[in-house]
């Protein structure tokens, strides 16, 4: 896959996340893909287990919104430079428990390093600010 296809596989990904468009998003990925949250140390694999848990941060954050900053490609690789914007409104799951909506507006930098196979993400890995996300919604003390 081109350098080029690829950054636009990434966007298209992106913004089917950003609308909600789960249908469109599961077209994007492999059955098997593999999503990696760096700063949870979680691993989902399996294109319904991750379509659930992108579920999870829209009934958290109901309008999260990723914005890309900045991209760089490399043959079957894409990296996004993106801004998360989005209100603490629902429950947001942790492995202790879920933390109760704040009703916090939130901002959080991330990278997200976008593999692709046979023209669809095979994996992902989302490198989130996580320590920044918790302390704009009060669930560090």
């Amino acid at each position: 896959m081109s350098t080029t296809a690829t950054l636009s596989l990434a966007s298209r990904t992106l913004e089917a996340f950003n609308t909600a468009d789960w249908e469109v998003f599961r077209d994007l990925c492999h059955d098997d893909v593999v999503y990696i949250e760096a700063g949870t140390g979680r691993r989902i694999e399996g294109v319904e287990p991750y379509l659930e848990a992108l579920r999870e941060w829209k009934v958290a954050l109901p309008d999260v919104h990723g914005d890309v900053r900045r991209a760089v490609g490399d043959g079957d690789l894409a990296v996004q430079d993106v801004v998360w914007r989005g209100t603490h409104q629902g429950p947001l799951p942790t492995p202790t428990g879920p933390i109760p909506a704040s009703g916090a507006e939130v901002t959080a930098v991330a990278t997200l390093w976008v593999s692709s196979r046979d023209g669809r993400v095979a994996e992902l890995t989302h490198h989130l600010d996580v320590l920044s996300l918790l302390a704009q919604i009060g669930a560090l003390g």
